[in-house]
């Protein structure tokens, strides 16, 4: 299972990271999101130690949600030197797909 940020840690997990990570918006109740979990965990075995994959469950953590604007779940957003670098909205990535977009990106 990815690690799980939030509201309290996400600036020492996702923003002071010294590698890029993608950040998982995601609901209990969005089933898209759910689909999404097997092909968001194969990806984090493949670029293990050079992108790093986290979890923030939107429903908990509305702070981070305001402040980056995210309305859809799932929201799909690249951090990178603690500034968003790209995004992606929905559960439309295959694994191959998700693999090949962050590799654009990889440490």
């Amino acid at each position: 299972m990815l690690n799980a940020v939030d509201d309290n840690n996400f600036a020492a997990e996702v923003l002071q990271s010294d590698q890029p990570v993608l950040v998982d918006f995601w609901a209990d109740w969005c089933a898209p999101c759910k689909a999404m979990d097997p092909i968001l965990e194969k990806a984090a075995e493949d670029l293990s130690g050079r992108v790093k994959l986290v979890k923030l469950n939107g429903a908990d953590n509305p702070s981070t949600m305001t402040q980056y604007g995210v309305r859809n779940m799932p929201t799909y957003l690249l951090f990178q030197k603690g500034e968003v670098v790209d995004m992606k909205v929905g559960a439309t990535l295959s694994h191959v797909g998700l693999v090949k977009w962050l590799e654009e990106y990889a440490a």
